[in-house]
């Protein structure tokens, strides 16, 4: 055993990780000693997932009420053939008990609601947004921010993606989109398509920006949008400004989650 506690085949699984400077055992075994919340166990999840459980993140939870579809299948790269009509997280969690024992994984066959959210996120030290309507995606930084916990926030549209770290004293989701838009005005994946590599690319940078703030290294996408255009083949990158008066991270913001209505806009009541 080494002092840090890693022992011999653990030291042999991460050994490309322990010989990088700036990581070392030191590096993994933060890795080893986290927590992190995965919200949705689709497109942008199952990479997420399947990186931060190779990496070796000690505890993984997954928050999704899914079944899988053999439509899924083109992008959601935990599940398999045989895994149709299965919950996704427990799809999910074979997975990642098939791919590193040292990982532990906790299950949620649930929504996210105004009523959960605080709560769970409080028992992670990040968390992974994966989600693929704005209620959610709201909820998880209203929640995040509110008990100061850094999280990775993506998005997919046909052939487009969007990436971004939103973490404590920084601007939040809200100061991007105060609210959001009507319903029924921003198509899913199942109207328009998305490309099946395109999730990939974004869960894989999420999971980056997981794995670096853990190990408190290099430079986070805090402050900044990543956006990811598959077919021109181009990232470009806008920075995200604070807004003082959000209602949310702004220095005269809520206190609760329950002086929000998360029906319809989102939108925090005045």
């Amino acid at each position: 055993m080494s002092d840090l506690s890693l022992d011999e085949t653990q030291l042999d699984r991460y050994s490309r990780h322990i010989i990088m400077d700036g990581v070392g055992p030191t590096g993994q075994r933060s890795l080893l000693d986290a927590a992190v919340l995965v919200v949705g166990a689709g497109g942008l999840g199952a990479p997420a997932i399947q990186y931060l459980a190779a990496a070796g993140v000690g505890r993984l939870g997954i928050i999704d009420d899914d079944v899988v579809e053999r439509s899924n299948l083109q992008r959601q790269v935990v599940h398999g053939d045989g895994d149709v009509g299965a919950k996704k997280v427990d799809s999910a969690a074979d997975f990642v008990a098939h791919l590193n024992p040292d990982v532990t994984v906790e299950t949620y066959d649930y929504r996210l609601n105004p009523d959960n959210a605080a709560t769970l996120v409080s028992e992670y030290d990040f968390v992974v947004d994966g989600s693929d309507n704005f209620r959610t995606r709201y909820l998880v930084n209203d929640a995040c921010t509110l008990a100061g916990i850094p999280f990775s926030h993506g998005a997919i549209y046909r052939f487009e993606g969007q990436v971004t770290t939103f973490a404590e004293g920084s601007p939040c989701y809200r100061c991007l989109f105060p609210e959001a838009p009507p319903e029924g005005t921003v198509p899913d994946c199942a109207t328009t398509g998305v490309l099946g590599v395109l999730p990939g690319v974004v869960g894989s940078i999420q999971a980056t920006e997981t794995v670096k703030h853990l190990m408190g290294i290099g430079e986070s996408l805090d402050g900044r949008l990543l956006s990811y255009d598959a077919l021109a083949m181009r990232f470009e990158e806008l920075p995200i400004e604070p807004n003082p008066g959000c209602p949310v991270c702004g220095a005269a913001g809520i206190d609760s989650m329950a002086e929000i209505d998360y029906a319809g806009s989102c939108a925090v009541a005045d």
